[in-house]
């Protein structure tokens, strides 16, 4: 997705700095009120500021209602009297007077939809007073496929207004393919999500459930506790709402897995905790910060005779919150590790680390991925770099517990 942007820009800005320069060096030097240059300079600016607007609603799809929201901005852009747009079956907005033409363009889409060409035509009209007398139907194309049209209305036939509307078709064709890119990694969340959870061990919930057991006759009160931690760990593990999550719930889940951890293990494992209460609202993708410390359980206490020290801290460091989880267990080999990240090995324990870094650079960009520091024998150190504001990364509203 990064690479497409880039593209895109590279072939837009080109344009857009020729046509600055052509109206420095053609508009007539008056400045205009508000100090927005020439009349060029001001017509510059109005045309992206259009374009801005109209660009958010397109965002997510084409419907009846993203093409109610930009319709409006499209048809100031082409300047023309009336503009709709379509899907393959319906005419989703009329924007502008000459509403009674519907039908007639809705009967002139076979073509163009089938072929992808754009097409002009004259307008068969018996009202007086309609001003409308020709149109231009521009398809909407998203790789390499027609997903609708945009047509635009106006008195009389024109060159320039085949070419705008074609210009600005493809300006909406790259926000809609903008939309099915942000689909897609929605999607791509949603099952790498998925895959966590599908991890969450088997292994893990038969021991938690052996041990709630084992407290049963012994210690009922023990075991009535250790089978609520248990609910609200697979609860939180297992919602349905949200990409996101709070570091405060995160922090909130993996004390619920320490505790039934700490409840087979008992003293061989101890667990230091150093949050900063100002980085607790932090937004992060869910699912992130658990299977770190699972890693660290699985690795600090298998391998290895004697006890396991996990240290969990979370500090406020400006733009960002730092986490650092570490542990003091059996390490690994940093050769290994990398295989493991870049998806060439998937050992128990493994995919957990890698479906959290891959999520980290999705959501954040390639540079905000795990730092892990390690050796056999070492231990292992996992930092994570949370920004306190991403674009698009924020906690769905709470609902009811499913």
């Amino acid at each position: 997705m990064t690479g497409f942007l880039a593209g895109l820009l590279v072939a837009v800005l080109p344009l857009l700095a020729a046509g600055f320069w052509l109206g420095r060096r053609t508009a007539r030097p008056e400045r205009l009120g508000g100090g927005l240059g020439t009349p060029v300079e001001h017509a510059t600016f109005e045309t992206l500021h259009t374009a801005s607007l109209a660009a958010p609603p397109l965002r997510a799809g084409l419907t009846e209602e993203t093409a109610r929201r930009s319709a409006r901005r499209l048809r100031t852009l082409l300047g023309t009297d009336a503009l709709c747009l379509t899907d393959h079956e319906n005419l989703l907005v009329w924007d502008g007077v000459g509403g009674h033409h519907r039908t007639e363009i809705m009967e002139r889409l076979a073509g163009p939809l089938e072929s992808g060409r754009g097409e002009a035509f004259r307008l068969h009209c018996e009202e007086p007073d309609c001003p409308l007398r020709w149109a231009v139907i521009a398809p909407l194309t998203v790789d390499e496929r027609v997903h609708g049209t945009l047509v635009a209305c106006a008195p009389r036939e024109s060159a320039v207004l085949v070419r705008a509307a074609g210009e600005v078709a493809r300006w909406v064709s790259v926000q809609l393919e903008l939309a099915d890119l942000d689909r897609s990694r929605t999607r791509l969340i949603e099952a790498e999500i998925r895959a966590l959870r599908a991890q969450i061990s088997p292994h893990f919930i038969f021991n938690s459930l052996a041990v709630i057991a084992s407290f049963v006759r012994t210690d009922p009160e023990r075991a009535r506790e250790l089978l609520l931690e248990f609910a609200d760990f697979t609860r939180y593990s297992f919602r349905r709402h949200g990409d996101f999550t709070t570091l405060a719930d995160e922090l909130h889940a993996i004390d619920h897995y320490l505790a039934l951890v700490r409840a087979r293990f008992g003293d061989r494992l101890t667990v230091t905790l150093q949050i900063a209460p100002e980085v607790l609202p932090v937004t992060l993708p869910f699912l992130c910060l658990q299977p770190l410390v699972e890693n660290a359980v699985k690795h600090g206490l298998e391998g290895k005779t004697g006890t396991c020290h996990i240290q969990i801290t979370a500090q406020d460091e400006g733009a960002e919150a730092l986490v650092v989880i570490e542990d003091d267990g059996a390490g690994m080999d940093p050769v290994l590790l990398r295989r493991i990240l870049a998806g060439e090995l998937s050992p128990s324990g493994g995919i957990g680390l890698s479906n959290v870094d891959d999520r980290l650079r999705q959501v954040y960009g390639d540079d905000r991925g795990l730092v892990i520091e390690t050796a056999v024998g070492a231990g292992m150190k996992i930092t994570a770099r949370l920004p306190k504001y991403q674009p698009g990364v924020h906690q769905a509203a709470r609902l009811t517990p499913d």
